[in-house]
């Protein structure tokens, strides 16, 4: 079978919130005072963040639904359908606070205009920046709601990656590919790619590289591969020899740590806090997949 339709709408109801939400953000942007850039980002950042959390929390919430309403309830372990969508929100794909990385667009700014830049160009640079965040923030938050949710599930046995024409050359190569539940998602900002989960029963085949390749257009190929590369493709060559897949690609827990950690929530208060009643680390989903000894332990 295909990927379902509610897999797809799945997707791409995700891809608009994440999208939506760095319009609004971008709106506050606007609002930067040019002749005071840090101090007018700070008395912004509050709304920012919690726009950004908001964004989060809704991908967070649509992974309940999606999963009951695709496989169904476990009546055995009612429990396993179960998502706290607030456990996922005010941390970026890797486990830093959210509240630093927003911090990032305007320091860019910054940077740009003691360099010399013109000011339109280092807003210009910083609020491409800010989207970036925001909307890889908000699809990184779902995803990595629907892996905890289908690792719940005992029937799920992995997931498979629902990629769609016009996707870039890196997702493209890894259409189709089926990945044990443990393994984290390869994405890179801005990556609107999903999953759909595999049963015994339920077992999608998505479109391959060389059918998504297909349906797209010479123009589509050209923006995609480049010039060189839609020619190589042409004349035969392996798609997987024209692309390296791996390049720029990371999972959600990178940047050289063994294990990927969050303060955030930590707090006698926060949500993790209530349960890490000791010093013990918050591990991101990812990496309590790669370190645990089995699902149940995960």
């Amino acid at each position: 079978m295909s990927p379902s339709p509610q897999a797809l709408a799945h997707i791409e109801a995700r891809r608009r919130l994440a999208l939506a939400t760095a319009l609004a953000t971008h709106r506050l942007w606007r609002q930067v005072d040019h002749g005071n850039l840090h101090q007018s980002w700070l008395g912004l950042a509050g709304n920012v963040l919690a726009v950004t959390m908001g964004g989060q929390l809704a991908a967070a919430q649509m992974t309940a639904p999606w999963l009951t309403g695709l496989l169904g309830a476990d009546e055995d372990r009612p429990d396993a359908d179960t998502v706290v969508p607030q456990a996922f929100t005010g941390v970026d794909g890797s486990g830093r606070p959210l509240a630093g990385v927003l911090m990032a667009p305007i320091w860019t700014a910054l940077r740009l205009v003691t360099q010399g830049r013109p000011l339109v160009q280092a807003m210009a640079a910083g609020q491409g920046l800010l989207d970036a965040i925001v909307a890889t923030a908000v699809a990184d938050t779902g995803r990595a709601a629907d892996a905890v949710a289908m690792t719940a599930k005992p029937t799920v046995t992995g997931y498979i990656r629902v990629v769609e024409a016009g996707a870039c050359d890196r997702c493209i190569v890894l259409a189709g590919n089926e990945y044990h539940t443990d393994k984290a998602f390869l994405r890179h900002p801005r990556c609107h790619c999903g999953m759909e989960p595999v049963t015994r029963e339920h077992r999608p085949k998505p479109a391959s590289p060389k059918e998504l390749v297909a349906q797209m257009s010479d123009a589509q190929k050209r923006k995609t591969f480049g010039e060189a590369g839609t020619k190589a493709l042409a004349a035969g060559a392996d798609l997987g020899q024209v692309v390296n897949a791996r390049r720029g690609m990371q999972s959600a827990t990178v940047f050289g740590r063994k294990l990927q950690v969050t303060s955030e929530g930590t707090t006698r208060r926060g949500f993790a806090g209530k349960r890490l009643r000791n010093k013990t680390p918050r591990l991101m989903p990812e990496e309590i997949f790669r370190i645990a000894d089995d699902r149940a332990h995960a």
